[in-house]
């Protein structure tokens, strides 16, 4: 379980990243709403403290609960059905009253990764026969489809594509990739088109008017449009330097409260109005630089595990800020999903350090030639 590790070997360099876009995640959730600042700080704290602890252990160790950790991510997405708590005509949030609550699809994004890392490398060699492919795919499925009737439908794609990326570092054969894509691409077109025709009933109503106001700004700028509008507005207006964190300044959209969710899905509106362009670009700057120190400890991996735990974390964090700051800059329909290590949410915050937990301990025990 636990090994004996050199401290030259322990990635502080990382450490160091995660550290620097946490503090301006608190600063930015201060200023969104100042009653908030304390929690952030709380769970920068215990996420920094857990992945510490996790950093230590050997995952090798810990992938062989990998059943568990697959039975217990659908148990909560499950749960999340039962006996979630619905918000915004969304249920997403497990309740535990007087205690704490919760978002299950957060936690379950790792416990996917720990589950597929230890699958996969069980059936490498076995891995592009029809049989294991067809395993691995129905295997996900349940938790693609309890989270698609939350509805999440942000998350269920960034799901998806995670399954994609676990199966490509896994080692899926390039015919295969090339057969599906053949497939896929036709098969996105047709789905694009049918989703657009009237009384159609693959997405909900609300989905759609999401898509057409994406298309079609100025038709919806007092409605669906609207937020959108107001956060490029809100970024381009804080120009090189931005107007300062907690400012008063009267056209400030944040303070005109423009803005819904400024503190979770939007923050990167506030990260561009308070900070500016140079602001903007050191969040954007600092969560590539963990993607790619994610990317580089997975090539240096001492085994296939490894390599697919630090592969994935680096894909969450890769395509999750792409998608939350392509919403806030109206590059893709509105979609809620938060900006990792930034935005308010202690269960994805403590989620993700857990993660970068696993990453870390891939690197202590990369390959000796590194």
């Amino acid at each position: 379980m636990f090994k004996r590790y050199q401290l030259k070997n322990y990635d502080f360099k990382l450490v160091l990243f995660l550290l620097l876009i946490s503090i301006i995640g608190i600063m930015a959730v201060g200023s969104a709403d100042s009653s908030l600042q304390q929690k952030q700080i709380a769970g920068v704290a215990l996420g920094m403290v857990l992945m510490v602890i996790v950093s230590v252990i050997d995952y090798s160790w810990l992938l062989r609960l990998y059943w568990l950790y697959y039975v217990s991510s659908i148990g909560m997405l499950v749960a999340v059905l039962i006996w979630g708590e619905e918000v915004n005509g969304a249920t997403r949030w497990i309740n535990i009253p007087h205690l704490f609550q919760f978002q299950p699809s957060e936690i379950t994004k790792i416990l996917l990764i720990l589950f597929y890392a230890q699958f996969i490398i069980k059936n490498r060699e076995r891995l592009n026969t029809f049989r294991i492919l067809s395993l691995c795919v129905l295997l996900m499925l349940p938790a693609v489809v309890l989270l698609y009737m939350e509805p999440n439908l942000s998350t269920t794609i960034l799901y998806c594509i995670l399954f994609c990326v676990l199966m490509f570092v896994g080692g899926i054969s390039y015919r295969i990739i090339g057969a599906i894509l053949a497939v896929a691409v036709p098969a996105f077109a047709v789905l694009l088109y049918l989703v657009m025709q009237p009384g159609q009933t693959l997405i909900r109503g609300y989905q759609l008017t999401r898509i057409l106001a994406w298309l079609n700004p100025e038709q919806y700028a007092d409605t669906e449009a609207y937020q959108q509008l107001n956060s490029v507005m809100a970024i381009g207006s804080g120009q090189l330097w931005g107007k300062g964190l907690n400012n008063n300044v009267i056209t400030s959209v944040k303070n005109g409260n423009f803005i819904s969710e400024a503190e979770t899905d939007f923050i990167f509106t506030v990260v561009g109005e308070e900070l500016g362009f140079v602001g903007s670009c050191a969040v954007i700057i600092l969560l590539f630089l963990i993607a790619l120190e994610c990317i580089s400890i997975a090539r240096q991996s001492k085994d296939l595990a490894g390599t697919i735990i630090a592969s994935g974390m680096a894909a969450i964090i890769g395509f999750q800020s792409f998608m939350n700051i392509a919403v806030t800059t109206m590059i893709m329909p509105n979609t809620g999903i938060p900006l990792p290590f930034v935005s308010y949410g202690l269960t994805s915050l403590v989620s993700l350090f857990i993660g970068m937990g696993f990453v870390l301990n891939v690197r202590l025990q990369r390959k000796k030639n590194y």
